[in-house]
């Protein structure tokens, strides 16, 4: 299949040199008494040029070709033979199909130049964020393996613990399984969105439910920060994806329990604002908005627009964290037709604000069920 559409490209660019060529000549005819045929060699010659740049080499050599069989026959005298008077006739003829020929192949060696320095800069581009990842991951999987091994291995020895080492060995094991599915999940992730693979399932969603179903997965990694959820108590439901809404706002949350210091305040702010749907129904449509606030240390306003390109990592920041976090909830944002914007707060800190154009239901109008 892919050998049929390049042959049937190929073809195309034939017809667009033919009748390129065509066009200017029959342009030039109508003022065949009036210029130089020369200057009709020199727009031809412009147009070979031109079509050297975006066509393949076999087209433009047809236009070359072309060019100088219609110049001869339509333009030096005497007309429609392909007989030549002169040998300056002659020399011009020649010396505009070689340079014709010459400036075709020239582009196309050039052009072709060109694309294998692009493909060999993607290439370098593509091993340095593997090597970026491959870096981050190193720390980033191995710390929480090395930690389930070391405390599964402690638990095996037979050393007698008390409960509490117990309990406590069980809990770092729980934190690292935590750490250790958070990476995985944004590596899984992250395919899905580089494969084009994301297909929301919008369904009747209760953001708020989420918000504090997200934060009660999060109770040992924010058991040190502030946390706060404002929200209507007669908040609509939205239709949105429940699952990619989760790890959106897990990122979110994780990302600023793990940015801000001990006691920051995280706040999530949940509400919508109506607005007119323009089509034909004239059907009245919600945007939800999603905010994630914190009062810490904020972003550096030169970084901000990167934050969101993935393996992208703040300078200076903590080791560890694979830069994909952020770069995944924009992916699942605009999966859904929505837009993220982050911004430093003037008190401190930064937020991050959800948009989304999603239908609503109210829910004084589910009833009781």
């Amino acid at each position: 299949m892919k050998s049929i559409f390049k042959h049937q490209n190929k073809k195309n660019q034939y017809v667009v040199s033919f009748i390129s060529v065509s066009l200017v000549s029959m342009l030039c005819l109508f003022t065949r008494d009036f210029l130089d045929y020369k200057v009709t060699g020199y727009l031809l010659l412009v147009l070979v040029s031109i079509l050297a740049i975006f066509l393949e080499i076999f087209p433009v050599l047809l236009a070359a070709f072309l060019s100088a069989i219609i110049l001869d026959f339509f333009f030096i005298k005497p007309y429609y033979n392909f007989h030549i008077n002169s040998a300056e006739d002659g020399l011009l003829l020649l010396l505009f199909f070689v340079i014709a020929l010459i400036n075709a192949v020239l582009t196309f060696k050039i052009r072709k130049a060109e694309q294998e320095a692009q493909v060999k800069e993607a290439k370098l581009n593509t091993m340095k964020l593997y090597n970026t990842l491959l870096d981050s991951l190193s720390h980033e999987l191995r710390t929480p393996i090395s930690t389930i091994m070391g405390s599964v291995g402690t638990l095996q020895s037979g050393v007698n613990l008390s409960d509490e080492n117990k309990t406590k060995l069980l809990s770092e094991m729980d934190k690292a399984s935590l750490r250790l599915n958070y990476q995985v999940e944004n590596l899984l992730n992250m395919s899905r969105l580089e494969s084009g693979y994301i297909q929301p399932k919008l369904d009747w969603c209760d953001v708020k439910e989420l918000a504090y179903n997200v934060l009660s997965s999060m109770n040992e990694t924010l058991s040190q920060h502030r946390i706060t959820v404002k929200a209507n108590d007669y908040l609509p439901l939205f239709k949105l994806d429940y699952g990619l809404m989760e790890q959106i706002l897990y990122n979110l949350i994780y990302n600023a329990s793990q940015y801000t210091p001990i006691g920051a305040e995280i706040k999530i702010t949940i509400e919508y604002n109506p607005v007119m749907d323009i089509d034909y129904n004239q059907e009245e449509t919600m945007s939800c908005i999603i905010t994630i606030a914190d009062d810490g240390n904020g972003f550096p306003e030169d970084q901000i627009e990167k934050v969101f390109e993935k393996f992208y990592r703040l300078n200076n920041s903590k080791t560890g964290g694979t830069g994909l976090g952020l770069s995944i909830v924009k992916g699942f944002t605009e999966a859904q037709h929505g837009k993220i914007k982050l911004q430093n707060r003037e008190e401190g800190g930064a937020v991050f604000t959800l948009s989304f154009p999603a239908e609503v239901m109210q829910t004084k109008n589910i009833g009781n069920e």
